[in-house]
């Protein structure tokens, strides 16, 4: 049975750019959103806690992901009124509902890193980056002279 958006009355369809849906795809399958709610899983934490659980995350985006999560549903933020504050973050029902996707992915992604990782040494003519951006993340030009995307027929050097 398909589930209807309430406030619209048409069908779920993440594939529709005006359903919902879309924007919750969107949201939940996000690298920050995937790792605070994988380090979620683990109990409640606090901001520090989690901000030292995920390298990399900086203030401005771990800020963001929280809120965001916490708008959606996903997340409670619990303030203790101690000087100074006592902030915790926990999963709601919501949120845990995601930990069996979750933790499918990142357990995939590190069990197939090494797979992943020959198939673009062999795909990149130099062995790094993929053929599809440039040092700067900006894509470049195939043989063509077209840009070079994923559905283009030309592999790097201009052969098929």
């Amino acid at each position: 049975m398909k589930t209807t958006v309430e406030t619209s009355g048409l069908p779920a369809d993440v594939y529709s750019a005006k359903c919902p849906t879309r924007q919750v795809l969107d949201h939940v399958s996000g690298k920050w959103t995937i790792l605070v709610v994988d380090a979620l899983l683990e109990g409640t934490m606090r901001y520090t806690e989690l901000s030292r659980r995920i390298e990399g995350v900086s203030q401005k985006m771990l800020t963001q992901t929280l809120r965001s999560l916490e708008g959606d549903g996903f997340v409670t933020r619990t303030v203790y009124p101690t000087i100074p504050p006592r902030v915790e973050y926990d999963l709601t029902g919501l949120g845990r509902s995601l930990a069996e996707p979750i933790t499918a992915l990142r357990q995939w992604t590190e069990t197939h890193i090494n797979e992943i990782e020959r198939a673009r040494a062999r795909y990149s003519p130099e062995g790094g980056e993929s053929h599809l951006s440039g040092p700067s993340g900006t894509t470049g030009n195939d043989a063509s002279g077209e840009p070079a995307n994923a559905d283009s027929p030309l592999r790097p050097g201009g052969s098929r």
